[in-house]
Order: structure tokens, then C-alpha cells, then sequence
């Protein structure tokens, strides 16, 4: 294959990649508690025979934005948003430890608690369980208290409470479910300096007109290696032709 025309190749492929992830921020703009994935282009020594000088632009994902979004009112009871650092902690799909910062908790009708998704939501015991009531309320430190259904306020009692827990950024990795796990596995202990407040939710932190503004951009760029591509074909048919008349 033609040099110039592997190069354009490469860095189309290498674009289209970059713009899904773009795409993908961009979708989840209005997700609750969505990180942004970071990416940027890396150049990487081309492998094979050649020169080693030879280089290629690669998108490579760089981990998570991890900044907080924005908080949104609700007054709903089973929404809950994290203050500063820390993650709520559920149970994945595979049965492992996980942590999200999405509160729109959901009560199952079998009173399992569980966030939008599904995930259960862990206390320090395990999975959350709720008793019917008529009253629900989370407490700062994520200490949930009911009012069982058919009694007078004088009987609140606590039934559980949510583990909230704050590892170490550089220990915490993005998982195939969207949600972020332990580096190599395990679980991260509760930590009580992590708090929430309820009645809130904390927004995406995606931004959608920077995010938009970076797609055109990509999209731009896409353009111009395709035009290298069929410039990069024409010239080796050029090539082609005047080597059959020789």
C-alpha cells in the first residue's frame, strides 16, 4: 500500500475514534452524576519495517473527568447528591463492589433500594432494604430513617445506611458498565468524612457546547483525511498508468 495513502487511513480511523467518545460525552450531557471520558492524540512509533522515525497520531482514552457537576433541586426524597470527593457504593451486574455518583435512587416494591440503573445500592451490611412507610429520609452522613407506614412521626427509626466511600482517584478505573471500579479489583472502605445532601442531584459534567464545538472540529478534521485518502488513490493510479506505458 501506497505510504501516503496508509497515513490518511490511519489518522481517518484514528478520528472516527475520537469523535465516539466526543459523541458518547455529548449523549450523556443530561445523564445524572455522568464523568466526562477525556481522550487526546498521542503519537506512537509506526511497527515494521521502515524508518524509526515513522509516527502515527493515536487516540488514546486519557481516564475520566472526575470534576463535579452541577446540583439540581429536586426535593425528592430518595435523591441524594455526594459533597466534594467521595462515590455512593453499589452492586454491579456482576455481583462486585462498584461506585457512582448518579442519586436518583429507586425503591424496588420489594423495598430493595437501588439507583437508576438497577445496581443495588450497598450499606454497610450489604444490599439496602426499606420497610413500607410513609416517611423516607436520608441524613447527611447517608443514614436512611422512615416512619413505617400506618404510625405517627414519634416512631422514625434508621434502617440503614448508605456506604459512601472515597478512594484514591488514581486507584479508581471506568468500567464497560459506566460504572467506576477498583483498579484490580476488591472494595474500597467507608469512609465518614464523605457526605450527601438530599433533595438534590448532581448534574453531568459534561460540557455541551465545548463538547460540540470539539466535534465540528473532529468532523472537520475527518474530512480533510478522507480528501488525503482520494487524493493519496489518484496519485497511485497515476502512477499506475504511467508505469504501464514505459
Amino acid at each position: 500500500m501506497d505510504r501516503s495513502l496508509y497515513v490518511a487511513m490511519t489518522g481517518a480511523t484514528q478520528m472516527m475514534r475520537a469523535q465516539t467518545e466526543v459523541a458518547h460525552n455529548l449523549a450523556n450531557a443530561d445523564t445524572v452524576g455522568f464523568k466526562a471520558q477525556m481522550s487526546a492524540f498521542q503519537a506512537l512509533p509506526v511497527q515494521g519495517p521502515g524508518m524509526p522515525t515513522r509516527i502515527n497520531g493515536v487516540a488514546q482514552g486519557e481516564g475520566v473527568d472526575l470534576r463535579s457537576g452541577a446540583e439540581i433541586q429536586t426535593g425528592r426524597e430518595f435523591d441524594v447528591a455526594v459533597q466534594g470527593d467521595g462515590w455512593i457504593a453499589v452492586q454491579a451486574a456482576d455481583g462486585s463492589e462498584a461506585y457512582t455518583r448518579a442519586g436518583n435512587l429507586q425503591l424496588t416494591p420489594d423495598g430493595l433500594l437501588t439507583d437508576a440503573r438497577g445496581n443495588l445500592v450497598l450499606g454497610d451490611g450489604g444490599p439496602i432494604s426499606l420497610p413500607p412507610a410513609s416517611q423516607v429520609s436520608i441524613g447527611n452522613d447517608g443514614t436512611i430513617s422512615v416512619v413505617p407506614t400506618g404510625q405517627g412521626p414519634q416512631t422514625i427509626a434508621s434502617v440503614g445506611k448508605l456506604k459512601l466511600v472515597n478512594p484514591p482517584a488514581n486507584q479508581l478505573a471506568l468500567g464497560s458498565d459506566g460504572l467506576m471500579h477498583l483498579a484490580g479489583g476488591g472494595t474500597a472502605d467507608a469512609d465518614p468524612a464523605v457526605t450527601v445532601k438530599s433533595g438534590v442531584l448532581e448534574s453531568s459534567n459534561v460540557n455541551p457546547s465545548q463538547t460540540l464545538v470539539q466535534m465540528i472540529e473532529l468532523s472537520r478534521q475527518y474530512e480533510l483525511q478522507v480528501k488525503a485518502i482520494k487524493n493519496a488513490d489518484d496519485n497511485a493510479q497515476a502512477a499506475t498508468r504511467l508505469l504501464s506505458l514505459t
